[in-house]
């Protein structure tokens, strides 16, 4: 039976009504152990933040679930604390999206609840499996989704245990155990079994064996503080934490802006989205994944055997330039319009040799994106690389390379065999509308 979702006007208020003792307690058990789970151990913010907004929601306290209020309760900020240029309840929210996403990822993960907290809202969805409900009454709090229960008999619960009764409970137990040897078994062969349209490329590569596959996104904030500067910082400015490496090219608001946006590790939006499709695939494989932000990266994780999924451009993950350099369709800073320009190195017939997007902030135009796999450093893994000159770019390039029928095809058009291990490069031109990418074509395909 599908879970269903209670609307806001069928929540009761009072934390007693609709809320029993063991709902309460279950919920409290599985909180504890994804706070004490390996995606929220780094982070006492983070789990101080989930907490805060599952207790909240629980008791129906909508109020407190919002973004002036958890400042205040969770973070110590004064009552009159300026949210436009504080932004840590948003930072930290951001955080939560991403290591729920990690806990919940692991292939084989069960659990009797889900919790998710969806972008934009400070409210979190609370959902229960429907295997694990009883006839009991299921938490309603906003956002908890409950299984809808048919009313027992009431007769049936006064008959006597007859000897008739006790045989038919032997019976239905010895059945249900039955039930449950082959439902066991069918979940262990279909984990042991891959999928088959994971045998396209590059995920038969990245998601083949037992390797680690670390998937690290973009930095946002990164991108604001070079719009500021006017400039491109370094690799190695970045990864030694310099990221203003000259203070003299800020106006004092603009560091002040720039110290509150960096005390946190923002995600973008569109991340997120890709970073789910992500997830999906690797548990349809059997396969792990870790996510990262990119400012938590150091030099010698980037060097290790793992598998990568880097997402965004020079600009918004500086640590993509390990791999730019390696390609035909290469991103270069053009300090004179403040763009990010896709060079050709070598251009073929029909190819420009600079593609320069003509959609900045929203604007309706076209834009450029490429889908980069590679080896990575140590030579033994893999690098999948996602990248567009603009948001909407890395969008597109992300729903393309997650959307399997549509990779195939894709593949096929560059002369590559979906089939194959074969290292690759595909340069993608979309139109974008409102921050909305459309008409995503293949305009150039490399193999090596």
């Amino acid at each position: 039976m599908e879970p269903t979702l209670i609307s806001e006007a069928q929540i009761p208020r009072n934390p007693v009504i609709g809320v029993k003792d063991w709902d309460a307690a279950s919920l409290e058990v599985h909180l504890t152990g994804v706070l004490e789970g390996e995606a929220f151990k780094g982070s006492h913010r983070s789990g101080k933040f989930l907490k805060y907004i599952v207790d909240r929601a629980v008791v129906g306290d909508h109020d407190s679930l919002k973004e002036r209020a958890i400042g205040i309760e969770v973070f110590g900020r004064p009552p009159g604390y300026d949210t436009s240029a504080d932004a840590i309840v948003r930072v930290t929210a951001s955080d939560v999206r991403k290591r729920l996403l990690q806990h919940y990822g692991h292939p084989g993960m069960t659990s009797e609840y889900r919790i998710s907290l969806p972008t934009g809202s400070y409210i979190p969805k609370i959902t229960r499996e429907p295997r694990f409900s009883t006839d009991q009454p299921v938490l309603s709090a906003v956002g908890v989704r409950t299984q809808e229960h048919l009313p027992a008999s009431g007769s049936s619960a006064q008959l006597p245990y007859t000897r008739k009764v006790e045989l038919l409970h032997f019976v239905f137990g010895i059945l249900l155990i039955s039930a449950l040897y082959v439902a066991a078994f069918l979940v262990a062969m279909n984990r042991l079994r891959k999928p088959e349209h994971i045998a396209v490329s590059p995920w038969s590569s990245i998601f083949a064996g037992s390797r680690l596959t670390q998937v690290i996104t973009s930095d946002p904030n990164i991108a604001e503080i070079q719009g500021f500067t006017g400039g491109q910082i370094t690799l190695s400015d970045y990864a030694n934490h310099n990221y203003i490496p000259d203070l003299r090219l800020l106006t004092p608001e603009q560091r002040r802006f720039c110290q509150v946006i960096l005390r946190g590790d923002k995600d973008s939006a569109v991340d997120t989205s890709i970073v789910m499709a992500v997830s999906q695939l690797a548990q349809s494989a059997s396969s792990k994944i870790a996510v990262h932000g990119a400012r938590s990266i150091q030099i010698a994780d980037m060097r290790s055997d793992a598998n990568f999924i880097l997402l965004g451009s020079p600009r918004s993950n500086p640590w993509s330039n390990l791999y730019n350099n390696r390609l035909d369709f290469r991103f270069d800073y053009d300090p004179k319009t403040g763009k990010e320009v896709i060079r050709t190195v070598h251009p073929r017939p029909g190819e420009l040799p600079a593609y320069i997007e003509t959609a900045p902030g929203w604007a309706t135009g076209q834009s450029y994106a490429i889908l980069a796999f590679l080896k990575n450093l140590d030579q033994s893994g893999q690098v999948l690389w996602v990248a567009g000159q603009t948001a909407e770019g890395t969008e597109a390039a992300g729903e393309l390379v997650s959307d399997l029928p549509k990779l195939e095809a894709t593949l096929k058009k560059c002369g590559i065999r979906p089939s194959a291990s074969d290292h690759f490069e595909i340069l993608l031109r979309l139109n974008t509308l409102a921050g909305s990418p459309s008409n995503v074509d293949t305009i150039g395909c490399r193999v090596f």
